[in-house]
């Protein structure tokens, strides 16, 4: 089985990562499996964030390395928590402080629409002069009070039209085939034949 180092010890990540590339018989395993230190997120925009995360985490350790910047972004605020998603609420990072400050800063708009975004990059090698980008969306609508327990992050806030369910409410198989990150993964793995991963 090939393997591919998640540039991240988000355990929630780790999961769609892997529930995702299993079918594909690629093992995804965490950067702490191999001691790869933090590094941090310098830039203004989830593409160089994630590539900065994937070469880091290939020079430690000498593997392909994926990473993904992700965020949710609402209409009314202008694109934010955007970047900075996951310390939305400052530090430490702590998701129902971030839910609880979107819910907040939402409570002044009517308009209430979202979508997640993620943005994958792979990365063969830590000087690998092709790495493979690929991104997804999802809308969605913010709402006010917390429903499901089977998601991370914005997920119990983030209602999915379609199916009449937070992100949270949603039955694993069908998060890991309409969410951001899936749809993002569905466009790497295309890229992915022309590569020697």
């Amino acid at each position: 089985m090939k393997q591919i180092v998640l540039a991240s010890t988000n355990e929630g990540k780790l999961r769609e990562f892997k529930s995702i590339f299993s079918r594909l018989e690629i093992e995804v395993v965490p950067q702490s499996a191999y001691n790869v230190p933090d590094i941090d997120e310098p830039y203004i925009t989830f593409m160089e964030n994630a590539l900065h995360k994937a070469r880091h985490c290939s020079r430690h350790t000498g593997l392909p390395a994926l990473a993904d910047d992700s965020g949710i972004c609402v209409k009314s605020l202008n694109g934010s928590p955007g970047i900075y998603s996951a310390r939305y609420a400052g530090e430490p990072r702590n998701a129902k402080h971030n839910n609880q400050k979107l819910v907040e800063e939402l409570s002044k708009f009517t308009d209430k629409s979202a979508y997640f975004y993620c943005v994958l990059v792979l990365v063969r090698h830590e000087l690998d002069p092709q790495p493979l980008f690929a991104d997804g969306i999802i809308d969605g609508v913010i709402v006010d009070h917390p429903r499901g327990n089977a998601g991370h992050g914005y997920d119990p806030h983030f209602y999915v039209q379609q199916f009449d369910k937070t992100m949270a409410e949603l039955d694993s198989d069908i998060k890991n085939q309409i969410s951001h990150r899936a749809l993002a993964v569905e466009s790497l793995l295309a890229k992915l034949k022309y590569s020697n991963v």
